[in-house]
């Protein structure tokens, strides 16, 4: 797959996946999260807010491959 190919399904890929994981742990936090007190909402939004990191980095690292050479 060309660079180009794959910087535009990383693309597609990040931005949707960043989406449902934003509603899943919005989802999350208003039903299990929210009320229960700072102890356990900090820790909470701090993991959710860097969550979705691991998942992103590697798309990027995919999309930014160099061609193979032929």
């Amino acid at each position: 797959m060309k660079l180009r190919s794959r910087k535009l399904l990383g693309t597609i890929a990040t931005v949707t996946f960043l989406i449902v994981y934003a509603l899943i742990i919005m989802m999350i936090g208003g039903i299990l999260i929210v009320g229960r007190g700072v102890p356990l909402e900090l820790p909470f939004y701090i993991l959710g807010g860097l969550g979705w990191l691991p998942v992103v980095m590697f798309i990027v690292r995919w999309m930014s491959k160099p061609d193979p050479a032929n």
